[in-house]
């Protein structure tokens, strides 16, 4: 079976979900989600292409992703670390990679996506689903 490349979306503007004093981090190249950028860079798979955002919008639960790929549901996860999360989020996007329509089954996925799911989003291309 041919493998579908993903895009991981990461937030690289991220600070965090609660951090300690949002205004002690001026620099973006110090956010969490910035690290969490060059983390993923780092160990990506082959088919896993990681692509850093501006914003995901979610604020309140970062540092935060998304999966897509053609055809596939979007997926939206938060509640993510770049010191705790790295090895998670890779097993995830390879998982979803692998799996028709973007659906991984619940149980297989990881422990941290089944309880960070921010949002499931259906394909563009099947409006019906």
């Amino acid at each position: 079976m041919p493998q579908d490349t993903v895009d991981l979306l990461v937030c690289a503007t991220c600070r965090s979900a609660s951090p300690a004093n949002p205004l002690a981090m001026p620099d973006p190249d110090t956010r969490p989600g910035a690290q969490l950028v060059r983390a993923l860079h780092d160990a990506a798979p082959e088919g896993v292409r990681i692509i850093s955002v501006d914003c995901l919008s979610n604020c309140s639960r970062g540092c935060t992703i998304a999966l897509r790929k053609s055809g596939a549901w979007t997926y939206v996860y938060g509640n993510l670390t770049p010191e705790l999360h790295v090895t998670t989020i890779l097993e995830g996007a390879q998982k979803y990679r692998d799996a028709e329509n973007g659906l991984v089954p619940w149980r297989e996925r990881p422990e941290h996506f089944r309880k960070n799911c921010i949002a499931r989003i259906p394909p563009l291309e099947a409006p019906n689903v």
